[in-house]
């Protein structure tokens, strides 16, 4: 199986950039290899968020 290893530029704000170094520090692993664990970890709950194209699901009426 061949690996794609394209750079890619990704920006993230200094306190989350921070937060990524201190588990990279903890778990002795790359800042990479920490951004590709939560994508991978965290991808089933993006899917779960609507899509812009997606019409908004009207928020259920409130009963008196």
């Amino acid at each position: 199986m061949s690996t794609d290893k394209r750079k890619q530029s990704l920006y993230f704000p200094q306190v989350m950039l921070k937060d990524i170094q201190l588990e990279a520090d903890r778990l002795d692993r790359s800042l990479s290899w920490i951004v590709q664990r939560c994508v991978k970890v965290g991808l089933p709950e993006l899917r779960k968020l609507p899509s812009t194209e997606e019409p908004a699901t009207p928020a259920p009426a409130e009963q008196e």
